[in-house]
């Protein structure tokens, strides 16, 4: 009897307690509460269907049994709960979009390996090549012959770096492209490694000869092109970092 008592009680403190067809305002962060009618005769209904609606009558007053026999027309209970109101059904409303698995090959995760590995390698060339380059850019002729015998390979190095993960990244973000995880920091990515590989191979064509003073074969002008090729090197090595920390960060 006690579900029974309870609907009753439900019955009479929504008619009863507050005005007719209305419900008592519920506290504040509460969901709304719903319109009297739709849980009226969801109760009322339910004590039809149980044979104590006339004792429920009985002991009314005589608005709230107003109020009763004005809903005891109205749908059941199963069409009420057809239409779903929001408030009785509060896990159907808008869900946010799962995230879609993306099952990516065994040669991209080859490819992504060797991709971060020789990431690692990106500074410590630039280290070399910058710290060799400004003591021949400073002291010309005069520069010590470690610092020539180093900008070379670190230049070469680096070069050889931008190609290989030039090739690896490139084919990943092709591979992942309908992968929408991640997908605008690797673009980013992609784009910010790109543009530093031009101007690293425009650093090349300002680099004139270095070791004897030969005339620059841009412009002969050699001092300036030195300044330049430092300077377009030193950017480009800013944004290729860039890259490299988005996605060292991102993941």
């Amino acid at each position: 009897m006690l579900p029974v008592l309870e609907a009753a009680c439900t019955l009479l403190f929504a008619l009863g307690a507050a005005s007719p067809l209305s419900l008592p305002t519920l506290s504040a962060g509460a969901l709304p509460a719903p319109p009297a009618p739709f849980l009226i005769t969801a109760e009322w209904q339910a004590l039809k269907g149980l044979g104590i609606a006339d004792t429920v009558l009985a002991v009314a007053s005589s608005a709230t049994r107003r109020d009763l026999l004005a809903v005891s027309s109205t749908p059941t209970h199963g069409d009420l709960l057809s239409v779903s109101p929001r408030w009785l059904s509060p896990d159907t409303g808008p869900q946010p979009p799962r995230q879609r698995a993306f099952v990516y090959s065994d040669s991209y995760e080859r490819r992504l390996t060797w991709h971060r590995r020789l990431s690692w390698a990106m500074l410590p060339l630039f280290a070399a090549s910058y710290y060799s380059g400004d003591q021949m850019l400073k002291k010309g002729s005069d520069a010590p012959s470690w610092a020539r015998a180093l900008h070379g390979p670190a230049a070469g190095g680096s070069a050889v770096l931008f190609g290989v993960n030039g090739v690896t990244g490139i084919w990943n973000l092709y591979e992942g492209r309908h992968d929408p995880n991640g997908r605008t920091r690797r673009f980013v990515h992609g784009a910010l490694f790109l543009a530093a590989s031009g101007g690293f191979m425009y650093a090349a064509t300002l680099a004139g000869d270095l070791e004897d003073g030969g005339q620059s074969a841009v412009n002969g002008t050699y001092e300036h092109d030195r300044i330049r090729h430092r300077n377009v090197a030193l950017t480009s090595m800013g944004v290729s970092t860039v890259s490299w920390l988005i996605m060292l960060i991102g993941n």
